[in-house]
């Protein structure tokens, strides 16, 4: 299964980040798979085996789950002949390539009418839906700063603070302990997500909860913008979203002997402390996740 695992360990490698990435590439590596398949048994594997090495290669992202679960109920694993097969895996490959298209458009959309002249936004880590939210606002006219967050202990941030300079957007970058110093400078924060569960909490990369606190604190709204797809149907029974804890060798490389490091990569941000999700439905309460789920994506649920 080469290009399902070749994708597989650049997931885990960080080479590809940000969720709406993730699941892209995870969706383009198991549509290459099934393509190339010669055997009805090669198929098979990868819709069984093959997904399951994409979906372990990193825990907390639900859109890459939701995006290879909408392929395996809908591409047989049998065929009466292989064309048909690839013109069925065509077909649903760009279906849900689409879903993802139409939602990243329309959450730019929505999302850049929020910001306003004179704004000055705080964001962290690097969200592809986040940077494309904000350039969307100054290629539309709107004259606003940001303070970006470094995002230890990868620095996530530079990407989004390239992008942003790049773009000609007033940037400046501090370090994550200084996020509660600088909080009353900020008109309001907006995140991405890994992940959505069903009682409307977000998990985003480690730090986001404290930025929230801090902006609770400040009574200053606290935005997350995230597609529907990043839904997490398993948290409605019961189970926890997985927060991966990655290599501490990113937190210190060569450690004194006996110290122990801990490197969780996320973190959760209680709904409570959401002022709104920006989504491709429009800008919704967290409390109302699971009734959006239900009315534009009823089929994560099953």
């Amino acid at each position: 299964m080469k290009w399902i695992n070749k994708t597989s360990e650049k997931i885990k490698r960080l080479e590809i980040q940000g969720a709406t990435n993730v699941a892209h590439s995870a969706v383009k590596a198991l549509t290459k798979e099934l393509l190339e398949a010669k055997t009805e048994h090669h198929a098979s594997t990868a819709l069984n085996e093959g997904v399951k090495i994409l979906v372990d290669s990193r825990e907390t992202e639900p859109m890459m789950r939701n995006g290879l679960k909408y392929m395996q109920r809908h591409i047989a694993d049998t065929w009466t002949t292989r064309e048909e097969f690839r013109d069925q895996v065509s077909k649903v490959s760009r279906e849900i390539l689409n879903h993802f298209k139409y939602a990243r458009k329309r959450i730019v959309e929505i999302g850049s009418r929020r910001i306003d002249s004179g704004d000055t936004i705080l964001t962290h880590c690097h969200s592809s839906a986040v940077t494309a939210t904000l350039i969307r606002a100054k290629e539309n006219g709107v004259d606003f700063k940001v303070i970006q967050l470094e995002t230890r202990p990868k620095y996530q941030g530079r990407i989004t603070a390239r992008e942003l300079v790049k773009a000609g957007i007033d940037t400046t970058m501090i370090v994550d302990s200084a996020a509660r110093h600088y909080i009353k400078e900020i008109d309001f924060v907006v995140v991405g997500s890994d992940a959505i569960t069903s009682e409307g909490n977000v998990i985003n990369k480690i730090g986001t909860s404290q930025v929230a606190l801090a902006a609770n604190e400040a009574r200053i709204p606290f935005y997350v913008v995230s597609t529907l797809l990043k839904f997490d149907p398993e948290t409605i029974h019961g189970e926890y979203e997985k927060i991966e804890e990655r290599s501490t060798a990113e937190v210190w490389a060569d450690p004194p002997e006996g110290l122990k490091i801990r490197n969780p990569a996320f973190d959760v941000t209680r709904r409570n402390y959401i002022h709104g999700i920006i989504t491709e439905t429009g800008i919704i309460s967290p409390h109302s996740v699971l009734e959006a789920i239900h009315r534009e994506y009823p089929w994560i649920l099953k």
